[in-house]
């Protein structure tokens, strides 16, 4: 329902676009991050309502928040919002990001109008798609319906914890619309990734403002952050871990191979302590001598790299006498 009221919010807003766009004439254009070429300008823009921002470059210097503007895509022209102003792009030899999406011109009139009428077309096609799997007493969940601003294709996307087989929807689907249809089936992540929410921490879902990719996300990570084992605190809204766990796993596995682990013996002064535990952001460790932990002192970075680790001699194994 939530959904609804946001597509419903959205249409309003692309059907007034020539109004907002007369009213952006009074307003101080954007003021894009410019590259070493002159010509080239960048943005962010937004393809769906309340979906990601993405990066765009244009030869365009004057574009204004909430313009209209057409941009290029893998399957042709889209409609897209510009939301504000973007930031360089690092360049080809950059293994971060992906080239910005590149902005061909503002919307005219028409498309304006045909904008604002495939936000309503999308949510017709998510009705009819709704009884038809009702009609054929499918396992699957829709989603949400993605429509090309061309006409040439519908997506599908649904949920299913099984194998479905969509094959007479498909013929329904395609005898309706009269384009190609794809069904599109998703795991739970990519759900909550359409969806959207606020997650644990109050901020918008990262899924579903700025990741494109889902990275692995193991029990090691918030093991290693020393993180409470606690499926309520390190699962997301979709009950998968979460996907932070991943952004500073690498700093604390560098961090840690540097410092005396919890449990180990080392010498500073002459005197013999054993770790008890280590504070990563801190860098700082606190020992006490073997056996009296009431004299536990907080060693900070300067003064645990002069320390030196004890090593703990191994039994050896006695050889038996061979007869």
């Amino acid at each position: 329902m939530a959904l609804d009221t946001d597509q419903q919010n959205y249409r309003v807003k692309m059907t007034s676009q020539n109004e907002a766009q007369n009213e952006a004439q009074n307003e101080d254009p954007i003021e894009p991050q410019e590259t070493a070429q002159a010509d080239t300008f960048y943005y962010q823009i937004q393809f769906r309502p309340n979906g990601q921002m993405s990066s765009a470059s244009a030869a365009i210097a004057d574009l204004k928040a909430s313009e209209l503007v057409m941009a290029q895509t893998d399957h042709g022209p889209e409609p897209a919002v510009v939301k504000g102003a973007g930031f360089k792009w690092p360049g080809p030899q950059s293994k971060r990001n992906t080239p910005p999406t590149k902005i061909q011109r503002r919307a005219n009139a028409e498309e304006i109008e045909k904008s604002a009428r495939l936000i309503e077309r999308e949510q017709e096609a998510f009705e009819i798609c709704q009884s038809q799997i009702a009609a054929l007493k499918l396992d699957m969940k829709l989603i949400r319906v993605e429509r090309y601003f061309n006409g040439s294709k519908i997506i599908f996307y649904f949920t299913a914890e099984n194998r479905v087989d969509f094959r007479e929807l498909v013929k329904g689907l395609v005898q309706e619309f009269r384009t190609r249809v794809e069904m599109r089936q998703i795991g739970v992540r990519h759900e909550t990734k359409l969806i959207g929410g606020l997650g644990c921490c109050g901020r918008e879902l990262c899924c579903s403002s700025y990741i494109n990719k889902f990275a692995p996300v193991s029990i090691k990570m918030a093991k290693e952050q020393d993180v409470p084992l606690n499926p309520a605190k390190i699962s997301g809204i979709c009950n998968r871990l979460l996907c932070c766990l991943t952004y500073e796993y690498d700093s604390y596995r560098q961090i840690k191979k540097k410092m005396p682990r919890a449990g180990k013996t080392i010498t500073l002064n002459n005197e013999t302590l054993k770790v008890l535990n280590c504070n990563v952001l801190q860098e700082t460790i606190t020992v006490a001598p073997p056996g009296d932990r009431d004299k536990s002192q907080v060693l900070n970075r300067s003064e645990w790299e002069q320390a030196k680790p004890v090593q703990q001699q191994q039994p050896q194994k006695q050889k038996k006498n061979k007869k």
